[in-house]
């Protein structure tokens, strides 16, 4: 099997298209068979022929079945923390900050597309590659949310850290229980209710330069 220049084109096809969009289009056909199928079980027949392409074409872009899943962990891990950056930065109210950091994991995955399970869920994970990923993702997050304990508090760095990794522990797995469960209750209320639950421990913390507990920031 030859493989041409990449031009970003599909030839066999009759199909022409940038190669920016081609790569988008391919990570879209490889996410659907990874969260169908698995990585294992997934092949790269099934994505070639769900992106309408030949597989010299997929080749072009992704040499193997690993880059492409490294592909889809490196976008969808670059969504995850930019929504909890978000949530950070959405306001000053420390109550608020933490309601919108556990949002952002409930808004993460009821996307359409399941990408959370491509993170939370890999049946990868014996995989270096991947599992540097995915401890890399988790402890950005973490640090995120510790960065902003660390200031508005007079715990030391390691405490920061600690609780910003409990707080996003607590968020990831209880918006993966509420989606696997079909929960009744909708998704910004039962944000809301863990966001309770977690704002409890956090706003009893003294916060710096001001008396009493974080809550004084409201």
């Amino acid at each position: 099997m030859s493989l041409r220049a990449d031009t970003g084109t599909d030839t066999a096809r009759g199909q022409r298209m940038p190669r920016s969009a081609r790569r988008a289009q391919l990570l879209e056909a490889a996410q659907a068979a990874f969260v169908e199928s698995g990585y294992h079980a997934a092949a790269m027949d099934d994505i070639a022929d769900r992106a309408g392409v030949s597989k010299p074409v997929l080749y072009q872009h992704f040499p193997g079945k690993l880059e492409l899943y490294l592909a889809l962990l490196d976008k969808h891990s670059e969504a995850l923390e930019m929504l909890v950056r978000e949530a950070l930065a959405s306001t000053h109210d420390n109550k608020e900050r933490v309601y919108a950091s556990i949002a952002a994991y409930f808004d993460f995955v009821s996307r359409d597309g399941a990408a959370f399970r491509l993170i939370f869920e890999s049946d990868l994970t014996n995989e270096s590659a991947v599992r540097n990923r995915l401890d890399a993702v988790g402890l950005v997050c973490a640090e995120a949310v510790a960065e902003v304990i660390a200031e508005d508090t007079s715990l030391p760095d390691e405490d920061a850290s600690l609780l910003g990794m409990a707080l996003t522990g607590l968020a990831q797995v209880s918006a993966r229980h509420w989606l696997a469960q079909g929960s009744d209750v909708p998704k910004d209320e039962a944000a809301r209710l863990v966001g309770t639950l977690a704002w409890r421990g956090l706003g009893s913390f003294p916060k710096v330069g001001g008396e009493g507990s974080t809550e004084a920031a409201r």
